[in-house]
Parts: C-alpha cells; structure tokens; sequence
C-alpha cells in the first residue's frame, strides 16, 4: 500500500464552457476536463480502476473543490500546492466529501450520490484512464 493520505481540497477556479470544464489549480495550472458531461440522476458508479474526481461548484459555478479519489499516484505536495483533494477509501468505506455528497468504494469502483436537499452547487464526476476519459453531471432526480 501507499504512504498516500487524505487531503482537504482548498477552492479553486472553475469555467463551464461548451468544450468542457476548465479548472484552475491554486498554483495557476489548468486541468480541461473534455466533452460536455453527460446528466445522470442522483448517483453514479464509475467503470473498475478508473481515476475518479468530482467537482463540487459554488451556486455562481465559477468556483469549487476537487477530490481525487483513491489516487495513489500524485504526491501529498503536489496536492497541497494545487488546491486539489484526496481521499482514500477501502473497499466498502464512505466518506462525505461535502455536505450532500457522498463517496463510496465498492470493489474498485466509485459511487458517489449527491443529496439535493443538502447541497446548492453542481456535481461533476471525471473518470479517465490512458484510454480515455469520460465525465458526468449529477443532477436531482
């Protein structure tokens, strides 16, 4: 096992364009986050072994925090120097990332529901891996 750890995510940047979603770390890096994301209605499960982040906006959608879920490649400082999150979860662990979002492990794949009742902003989840990437919105259902 790694020697990586959970980090709190600061807030960072974000722009919704017609291309994608821009986010820009706190040390002025962007990351673009392809496509427009496809809607899914209150929960998704990620494909197995794919890299997870979610995106929790702010109601002006211009600002958030970014999680990387059960990274296990990208340094503590890296981390801590980007704004961006970290948790690590074991199989059937969950944690809440932010009021009304919740992350689950289960065999591999990540789950995450969000409860509208309790969360304002939007809720983006990006799967990638060296084959491609993929991205969804988590909307009420």
């Amino acid at each position: 096992m790694s020697n990586r750890s959970d980090i709190a995510p600061d807030t960072v940047s974000v722009e919704l364009t017609e291309d994608g979603v821009v986010v820009e770390y706190l040390d002025g890096r962007q990351a673009f986050y392809h496509g427009v994301p496809t809607t899914v209605e209150g929960s998704i499960q990620t494909a197995p072994g794919k890299d997870t982040h979610v995106l929790i906006t702010d109601e002006t959608e211009t600002s958030g925090i970014l999680v990387y879920v059960n990274d296990l490649r990208t340094h503590d400082d890296i981390l801590e120097e980007t704004g961006v999150g970290r948790v690590i979860l074991d199989d059937g662990e969950e944690d809440e990332l932010f009021p009304g979002v919740t992350v689950r492990d289960n065999q591999m794949r990540t789950e995450v529901e969000v409860d509208y009742d309790v969360t304002n902003g939007r809720v983006f989840v990006f799967e990638e891996d060296e084959l491609g990437e993929r991205s969804f919105e988590i909307v009420e259902a």
